[in-house]
């Protein structure tokens, strides 16, 4: 996915734009999906990749959504980042390559996993109930 610089100002809110054309991090405990408990899909803001379900998603008191894996069939791509003078692994949307989050070793059972991920790089789909 290649858009101009113009193209992801206009599709996006500044604080998204921010978080994931720049790498930035909203504050914790700021974001829209910090505590959404609700069943479905968070997807890409830039996108539109369903990268995570609600199945996966867990209160780590981080601060910032928190899963222990990714959706299936969306590896999302990792990063080495030194920003803060030691290793994260930050992630990356397989798709357009939007800053997520990172991911740590930290996490809940069955993988170990914490995929902490900025809510301005998601959107959320409500499951439709039957």
């Amino acid at each position: 996915m290649n858009k101009t610089e113009q193209e992801w100002r206009a599709q996006l809110t500044p604080e998204q734009y921010h978080v994931t054309r720049e790498a930035g991090t909203e504050p914790p405990f700021t974001g829209k999906y910090v505590h959404n408990k609700e069943t479905g899909d968070y997807t890409c803001v830039c996108c539109g990749a369903v990268l995570f379900s609600s199945d996966s998603k867990y209160d780590s008191g981080s601060g910032w959504p928190s899963f222990w894996q990714t959706a299936e069939q969306t590896p999302l791509n990792e990063v080495p980042d030194h920003s803060l003078g030691h290793e994260r692994i930050e992630v990356r949307c397989p798709k357009c390559h939007a800053h997520l989050g990172h991911v740590f070793d930290d996490g809940p059972q069955p993988t170990g996993l914490r995929y902490c991920i900025n809510s301005a790089a998601l959107n959320f789909s409500k499951k439709q109930e039957k």
